[in-house]
C-alpha cells in the first residue's frame, strides 16, 4: 500500500484547490473561513503542516461545516501518519457533502490504500462516471491502483489509458503506466512512458526508483545507476533511498 503514497502530495492538492474559489475578494465577502482554508491548503503544499493544521483548524473554528477545510485537515493527517484522525475527518467531510467529487475521490482512495478496496472503488467509480466531473482522470487514476491492490492488471491499466485519453500529460497516471508496464515485462513501453513523465513533470522518490528499475531491466546498467545516484543523492531519507542502500 505504500508504494505510491509519495506521489499523492501533487495529485491530491489538485483536488484540493480545485474545490476552491478563485476569487479571493468574494470568497472573504461570503465566509472568512475560506481564507484560512487557502492559507492552509498553501502551507500543506509547502510541506509546512503545522501551520497548514493551525490553519485548517481555524477555517473549522469558523465554520464548523466547511467540508473542504476537513477534507484538506484528513490529508494533512495521512501525512502525519494519523490514519484514524484522517478516516474520521473524511467521514466529516463527505457527511456534510457526499455528492462532492473532490471528496469522493479523497476519500475513495484513502480507503482503498487501508485495504477497504470495494469501498473505495465504489465512490471512485461514482466520481468517474459523473457527468459533472471536470477532472475525472484524478478518480480513474485512483481506481486503476486499486485494481493494481488486486492485481488485476488489465483493469487497472485500462483507466490509466482512460485518464491520459482525457489529460495526456497527467503525471500520476503516466507514472503509474511506467510501473504497469515494467511489472509485465514491457519495458520499452515502460520507457516510452518514463519518457513522457520525465519531459512534463520533476522527478520524485518514487519515479526514481521506478526509472532505475526499467533502465536496469531494459540491460541499460548506465543510466539505472544514474538515477539511483539522484535518488540517493536528492532525496537521501526516502524510504526508496533506504532500500538501495540496505541493498548494497
Amino acid at each position: 500500500m505504500q508504494i505510491f503514497k509519495l506521489f499523492l502530495s501533487s495529485m491530491l492538492l489538485i483536488a484540493l484547490t480545485a474545490c476552491m474559489k478563485n476569487d479571493d475578494t468574494k470568497v472573504a465577502e461570503e465566509n472568512p473561513a475560506d481564507i484560512y482554508l487557502q492559507l492552509g491548503v498553501r502551507y500543506l503544499n509547502l510541506n509546512k503542516l503545522e501551520i497548514a493544521k493551525e490553519n485548517l483548524q481555524r477555517a473549522i473554528s469558523l465554520d464548523a461545516k466547511n467540508a473542504q477545510a476537513f477534507n484538506a485537515l484528513a490529508f494533512l493527517d495521512e501525512k502525519l501518519n494519523k490514519i484514524d484522525d484522517a478516516r474520521i475527518h473524511y467521514q466529516t467531510a463527505i457527511g456534510l457533502v457526499p455528492d462532492d467529487l473532490g471528496v469522493k475521490n479523497n476519500y475513495g482512495r484513502f480507503l482503498c490504500e487501508q485495504g477497504e478496496i470495494e469501498k473505495g472503488m465504489a465512490l471512485l467509480i461514482t466520481a468517474t462516471n459523473d457527468k459533472l466531473n471536470e477532472r475525472p482522470w484524478l478518480a480513474m487514476t485512483n481506481l486503476g491502483r486499486c485494481y493494481m491492490q488486486l492485481a488485476q492488471y488489465q483493469e487497472a491499466e485500462t483507466y490509466f489509458a482512460q485518464a491520459l485519453q482525457l489529460h495526456n500529460t497527467y503525471a500520476p497516471a503516466l507514472l503509474e503506466m511506467q510501473k504497469i508496464n515494467y511489472q509485465q515485462g514491457n519495458f520499452e513501453l515502460a520507457k516510452i512512458y518514463l519518457q513522457r513523465y520525465a519531459d512534463i513533470s520533476e522527478q520524485t522518490p518514487e519515479s526514481l526508483l521506478v526509472a532505475a528499475q526499467i533502465e536496469g531491466a531494459s540491460g541499460n546498467a548506465g543510466m539505472s545507476k544514474h538515477y539511483q545516484t539522484l535518488l540517493l543523492t536528492k532525496f537521501p531519507l526516502s524510504s526508496e533511498a533506504k532500500r538501495f542502500k540496505t541493498n548494497k
